[in-house]
């Protein structure tokens, strides 16, 4: 970093205590991930207390001095996400979300994974499908961190046709043709589309439950979930 201050937007993914009345961050910003320590939050009354809350876009002040630790100085909540806190199954997918974030990255210095969160937790907090936003979340997800999702050629390099159904190799990582395959022109074409647009796009083509579920079903092969 090149200044010893740092002003940013960011997600907190993991809030861990410390010490007596300290929390240590995980945060993800449109830069990437950063740690950061927010003194005295646990006190009844913190200043920073109200800042830090998870599903929420906060403005955060953080110091940098000599260690790779940040220093939070100011934390201004901008959105929270309070309808995700009302329904257990967006809470639990939400919580994932965050997980996932956490771990990639963590070897990663992609600056997308900010967006994809912010996207996702947007899409939960207005109560649309959720099959759909986990399945978005997953493919986008696995496409940031580098991983290849080949959705044009089969495993012989053939490209994919309209007129053909086919299956998906988990151990090679593509299609291959098969009579009365799982995968057929609409389920590649809306793959094709969730990986190259937001999710507002996405929320907004029609699209039966059942290529929803097939979707969902190769997100989760693809990032290993």
């Amino acid at each position: 970093m090149s200044s010893e201050y740092l002003r940013t937007f960011g997600y907190v993914l993991k809030r861990t205590n410390y010490a007596e009345a300290d929390r240590i961050l995980n945060i993800i910003t449109p830069s990437g991930k950063i740690s950061a320590i927010a003194k005295g939050v646990r006190r009844e009354k913190s200043k920073l207390a109200g800042g830090i809350e998870i599903f929420s876009l906060v403005d955060f002040n953080i110091h940098f001095g000599r260690g790779d630790l940040g220093i939070v100085t100011g934390a201004k909540m901008l959105k929270h996400y309070s309808e995700i806190l009302k329904n257990y199954e967006r809470m639990e997918l939400a919580s994932l979300f965050l997980k996932k974030i956490n771990s990639v990255a963590e070897n990663s210095d992609a600056k997308e994974f900010f967006d994809i969160l912010g996207q996702s937790l947007i899409a939960l907090n207005n109560g649309y499908n959720l099959k759909l936003i986990e399945a978005w979340f997953l493919l986008n997800l696995t496409r940031a961190s580098g991983e290849e999702i080949n959705l044009y050629r089969d495993i012989n390099g053939e490209r994919l046709e309209a007129s053909k159904w086919y299956d998906f190799d988990k151990a090679e990582g593509t299609f291959f043709e098969k009579e009365n395959g799982e995968f057929g022109v609409n389920e590649i074409k809306m793959l094709r589309l969730m990986i190259t647009s937001d999710f507002d796009v996405i929320r907004r083509v029609k699209i039966s439950s059942e290529v929803v579920v097939k979707i969902l079903q190769f997100a989760k092969i693809v990032s290993k979930t």
